[in-house]
């Protein structure tokens, strides 16, 4: 038998801790990776282009391979005739599952950047295939998890608003999430239904939080104050309030 080197010690060195498993490193190039700690070892991931640093077919990965296919079908008029067979769609679902992985780990890191990167591209994936598969089982199959990844598209995107004090950004961001999800065809299946519930709670839940840290101007300060003064019956002060408002509004359309 061969012999190999014991892992042990470089594993105590980083034991394993399922709140504190993944961090971003430099490989002996001085190029950025990630490791994520599993009970029993480590998984390595690029950051940038695919996660297992494959090229296939010499493109950054098989989804840019189909979309250089699709568009030179196009540009001969043959565009809507391209197909995905059913090994092609294996191929795609599982470099999906690569970047699904990956993007996670970065969610953990909350490096909402590449976890918008990375599901924004698997959005891609999922159109690409629901339009091009030839099988109708192949163009269904990512379609239950599609609330799920709008869900986190939607979170990573708003919270880099929301990160940079962009409040009413993160807001629309989140709110047009929702919608999306929303929006999503009814599927039976139980998975899709399981999703969409759970992406909404969140969503909505999201939006709720930024709405609580959201600071408030002086419009909707006196907007809510004036709601108080109607609720109390304080109609003087209500009648002062409104005016003070009617002026806002007209400043506001004359600039």
């Amino acid at each position: 038998m061969s012999k190999h080197p014991d892992l042990r010690e470089f594993f105590d060195d980083w034991p394993y801790d399922p709140d504190d498993s993944v961090r971003l490193a430099r490989g002996a190039d001085g190029r950025e990776i990630m490791q994520v700690r599993q009970p029993l070892g480590i998984e390595q991931y690029e950051v940038d282009g695919r996660p297992d640093g494959e090229r296939p077919y010499g493109m950054e990965s098989a989804l840019e391979y189909h979309l250089s296919r699709v568009a030179k079908a196009r540009a001969k008029g043959e565009g809507e005739s391209f197909k995905l067979g059913p090994e092609e769609c294996a191929e795609l679902f599982t470099e999906g599952v690569l970047y699904y992985y990956r993007y996670a780990h970065f969610f953990q890191l909350k490096d909402w950047a590449r976890t918008a990167r990375d599901t924004g591209r698997n959005l891609r994936l999922f159109d690409f295939v629901h339009r091009h598969a030839r099988r109708e089982e192949d163009r269904g199959q990512l379609e239950q998890w599609r609330p799920y990844i709008l869900r986190m598209n939607g979170v990573a995107r708003a919270m880099i608003h929301l990160d940079a004090g962009r409040h009413d950004e993160a807001l629309r961001i989140a709110r047009e999430a929702i919608g999306s999800v929303e929006a999503l065809p009814e599927m039976d299946n139980a998975t899709f239904q399981f999703e969409r519930q759970r992406s909404l709670a969140a969503l909505r839940e999201l939006a709720e939080q930024i709405m609580k840290v959201r600071p408030v101007n002086e419009l909707e300060r006196l907007q809510g104050e004036l709601q108080k003064a109607v609720d109390a019956e304080h109609f003087e002060r209500a009648a002062q309030l409104r005016d003070r408002i009617r002026l806002l509004r007209d400043q506001a359309a004359t600039r």
